[in-house]
Parts: C-alpha cells; structure tokens; sequence
C-alpha cells in the first residue's frame, strides 16, 4: 500500500484481518499523519463498513451525527434537515486525524506494518507476476521491494497516479479556497453554506471546540495575507452575521490553500496496480465525498485482493474499476453541482449575469420543492 490516509490505512487493515500479508509505505511521519486535519464527515455507507469489520471504536464512543446544513443567501435562509428527507441518513463528524490514529494503531494491533518517512521513488513490472517498488528511507538508504500487488492510495500526486497510463478527464474549477482551522465552536450544529457576491464561505463543525472554515479567496495569495481580523470580518460578512449571528472567535489554529480541481480517470487500475481514494480521483471537498469514496473503494477491493491471493481468482480484481466508477461519477456530478451553487461567476465573466439567474434558480428550487430537497438528501449523504 502506497500512503497511509484513509484509504491506504482502511485497506491494510481489512488485508490484514483477512489474513493477507501487507506493508504501508507512508513517506510522512508518524505525528504529522496522525495529526493532519482533513475530512470529518462520514456518510452512513463508511461508518457502516467501518463498524462491520472492528474499526469504529473511537467513531463510536466520540463520533456525532449530523443531520443539518443551512444556506444563507441574499434570499434567506434555507435549513434543511436531511435526515427527514430522502432516505434518512445521516453524517457522522468524526475528525480525519482521529480516524487515522484507530486506524494505525489498530492496523499495529492486527500485526500490520508501516513504513513511516519512506519515499516511493519509483514503480515499475505492473502488468507481471511480480510488480515492484523502490522506497528510500528516512536516512537515505535505498531498496527494492516487490510484491503481486500494489495498491496505490497516495494521493492525487502519488507516484501510483504517474505510473498508470491514462490520462485523466480535468476540469480545473479555478476556484481557491483559504481552508482555516479555529479553536472556537460553531455557530450552531448545522453545516453553513454562505452563498455571498464576495465569494463563498462556509462553516462545517469537527469537535466542540473546533470548527472548520473555507473562505473563496483569489488564487495564488499567500495565506500569511489574510489576518485574524481580517478573516473574521470576511466570515461576518458572506455568513451574515448581521442577520443570524457571527460565528464565535477564536484563534485561527490552521490556514492552508485548496485549489478545486476535479479529476476522473478511467479506468483506476493496471495490470497488477489499482488507486484507491484520492489517487483513483480528484474531487472537491464542496460535498464531503473524497475520504467517503477512499473508505468505500477500500471495502470493494480489499475482498477482492484477499479472493486473488489465497484462491488465485482475479475475476472480482478484473471488476474493480466497474464496480467503482460508477459510483466516482455520480460524486463528481453532484460535486460539480454544488460548486455551481456556492461560488459567484468570475468578474470577467461575460455570462456572469446568466450564471447568477442560475444560482438563484437552484436555491429557488431546493426551497420551494420537495422532490429537489429529497434528491439533494440522498445525494448529500449518500454514494
């Protein structure tokens, strides 16, 4: 395994309970995996998978469900909660770095092995019986390490995503977020979209005292460019604090740039390599899909590895990427839908005045429709 976030981690551990041998090439530390802050909403298809195979234990005992998002526009504002609608599913808030920690330890618990601080410099003989990779080590040393099978889950610059030969279909949204961390609570328990002319903010809760923000920003800033203060002001201004309240203060813990971009390759496997999460695609955080495809893909393949290693049987292998698109697709789209929604057109935009008609469009319809809140629902929780 190729990278130790959630896919790589999930993967390894269900390998390993299976009784297949594993290793996990991760080229960061130790504490700087366990401590970076990424996701934190799990849909009821992850935590499901999660629960079935013993992996949920701090889920369980910490993890809060989330039924809520609220949108706030120049129109007003529109509160949904999902759970009365579409199927009834709910999120779970469970912060990424938290999940990664159960999933090492547990992964250490099973006799699984990780290779922290270890750089992949190459991969190579994946349509053979025995694939290779070559990793150096912290201190400089290198070797060679062959395997029958690699499963690349390092991310969407990973060196499995170069190795394999397809390129992939791109849309560059070019939008950029500012991503912040504060030590502060939220406003209330509801996920916030600030659908603002300024550009689009949002609020999504992570624990009782942190709280994640996204602030549309222009490309290539510096993030050292926003202040505290001037973060809070923008944060006042496209939540509307003046109407609903500001979000409580606190200090900014984290600030780090997100540039939309969406990728989808097809197919997500070669020859003896198969990407997982990030690696498999490229999508926005606008929907909370990314780290729920890495934990769901990780469930399709892992039977399918342990069903080729111990009875020598490739057919569901042969499937994995059929079995996955599908489900990629139907993310990327409603991925696409909600950056329309949430994001004014650019300045220069000759049909901006069109896209904007649209965008109240779309609320119009999510605030007077049942049958579009419904399909949003199931969409919004589900893959």
């Amino acid at each position: 395994m190729l990278g130790a976030g959630p896919a790589g981690l999930v993967l390894a551990n269900l390998l390993c309970a299976a009784g297949v041998e594993c290793v996990v090439v991760e080229r960061r530390g130790r504490e700087h995996v366990q401590q970076r802050a990424r996701a934190g909403f799990l849909s009821p298809r992850s935590v499901a998978l999660l629960r079935e195979h013993g992996l949920d234990q701090g889920l369980a005992r910490v993890g809060r469900e989330h039924d809520r998002c609220e949108f706030r526009s120049a129109a007003g504002r529109l509160d949904l909660c999902y759970r009365e609608l579409g199927s009834g599913g709910v999120h779970t808030v469970y912060p990424q770095q938290l999940l990664v920690t159960d999933l090492i330890a547990e992964l250490e618990r099973r006799g699984g092995q990780i290779l922290f601080d270890t750089t992949v410099l190459a991969v190579g003989d994946l349509d053979s019986a025995r694939p290779w990779a070559r990793l150096r080590a912290a201190d400089g040393r290198e070797q060679r390490c062959s395997a029958r099978y690699i499963a690349g889950c390092d991310g969407a610059r990973g060196i499995a995503r170069t190795a394999l030969p397809v390129a992939p279909a791109v849309r560059d949204h070019a939008i950029t977020w500012l991503a912040l961390l504060a030590r502060a609570p939220s406003t209330s328990d509801s996920v916030i979209y600030g659908v603002h002319a300024a550009g689009f903010a949002g609020q999504m809760p992570r624990s009782p005292d942190i709280t994640r923000y996204y602030l549309q920003c222009d490309p290539g800033i510096d993030v050292r460019d926003w202040d505290e203060q001037r973060i809070w002001h923008e944060l006042d201004e496209r939540l509307q604090a003046e109407r609903y309240g500001a979000p409580p203060r606190g200090p900014i813990i984290e600030r780090s740039l997100v540039r939309l971009r969406s990728e989808i390759l097809d197919p997500i496997q070669y020859g003896r390599l198969f990407l997982v999460g990030d690696a498999a695609t490229s999508i926005s955080p606008s929907a909370a899909k990314g780290a729920n495809l890495a934990i769901v893909e990780a469930g399709i393949l892992a039977p399918a590895l342990g069903a080729a290693v111990h009875t020598g049987d490739e057919t569901e292998l042969r499937h994995y990427s059929q079995r996955c698109l599908p489900l990629i697709r139907q993310a990327q789209e409603f991925s696409h839908w909600m950056i329309e929604l949430l994001h004014p057109p650019a300045p220069n935009d000759p049909e901006a005045e069109y896209q904007r008609v649209l965008r109240r469009a779309r609320l119009h319809s999510l605030t007077t429709s049942a049958h579009h809140r419904h399909h949003f629902a199931e969409s919004y929780v589900g893959l």
